[in-house]
């Protein structure tokens, strides 16, 4: 029996991410998060300079409601000199602890690292190729902006890479994305809902993800008394690169019929993950499977 421990007291369970990057300095961006939960609110604030660097030079947070260790609060400024790649999740562990609170902190700082890898700081001229929405030109932006993208899903590829000039690719990506204004607010602005709630004996599991580029829809609904998946779908309302990040897309329908396990998440990046996959897919998929623990 899959028994989360999110939904102990209640049928169902929210939780939503607010984040959002301003272009503060000359070099690094302020990345904001926040995320509620029925229980607790908290709001963390990272400046970082961007790819390939992604060193954190300030950090801070504050809780906004319920129940939050003052200590774990206390030592998000001990994240300032870390760097927002591998280990980054676990440096926030161990800073924080493992009081009241310090786990949605930890969710807070791997957020704002997900917002470094949306927004770059490229010569403004050289940006300025994005602004006839020519996707290979933006394609070629990408790889130069962030250091992280080759072969991380399929759209960064060799595959991918091969697709364009053999169909009709769209892409919503603007010179403020690649070279933000001085000053300039809100550059990249995303929202988050995580949901999960009981239904029928069932366990009904929903994740959202809208900003700049990207509208994905993801639902998934398993046996609460077998933990098998037996539904698995995705609706993608916007794609950096459609007709592209498209392709990967239906590998989500591989979860069907998958258990819930401790080797779940290792499976997921064979089913949706690495390089022919989907970065973001694999993401708010691996998101959702945890409100099961």
């Amino acid at each position: 029996m899959i028994a989360p421990r999110v939904l102990a007291g209640r049928d169902r369970y929210e939780r939503v991410m607010d984040g959002w990057t301003d272009n503060t300095h000359a070099d690094a961006f302020t990345h904001t998060v926040r995320l509620v939960e029925p229980d607790r609110a908290v709001e963390l604030r990272l400046v970082a300079l961007p790819s390939p660097e992604y060193l954190v030079r300030e950090a801070r947070a504050r809780a906004e409601a319920g129940d939050v260790d003052p200590a774990a609060v206390a030592a998000v400024p001990r994240l300032a000199g870390v760097r927002m790649v591998g280990g980054f999740t676990r440096a926030m562990a161990d800073a924080f602890g493992g009081g009241a609170g310090a786990a949605l902190l930890v969710d807070a700082g791997v957020e704002a690292a997900r917002l470094a890898r949306q927004v770059a700081k490229l010569p403004r001229a050289r940006a300025e190729r994005a602004a006839g929405g020519d996707p290979w030109e933006c394609w070629q932006l990408d790889t130069t902006g962030w250091i992280d993208l080759p072969d991380s899903c399929f759209t960064y590829s060799e595959a991918g890479k091969a697709l364009f000039g053999t169909r009709t690719i769209a892409t919503p990506m603007q010179p403020d994305l690649y070279s933000p204004r001085a000053g300039q607010s809100r550059v990249f602005v995303r929202r988050k809902v995580a949901r999960i709630e009981r239904v029928d004996g069932r366990l009904r599991l929903a994740h959202s993800m809208h900003d700049n580029v990207h509208g994905f829809d993801l639902t998934l609904e398993l046996d609460a008394a077998t933990g098998r998946i037996e539904r698995a779908e995705s609706v993608t309302a916007r794609l950096p690169y459609a007709g592209i990040c498209s392709e990967p897309q239906r590998k989500l329908q591989a979860l069907v019929g998958e258990t819930v396990d401790g080797g779940l998440r290792k499976r997921l990046s064979g089913h949706v993950g690495g390089a022919g996959g989907c970065a973001q897919l694999f993401d708010l998929t691996a998101d959702l499977l945890k409100l099961l623990a």
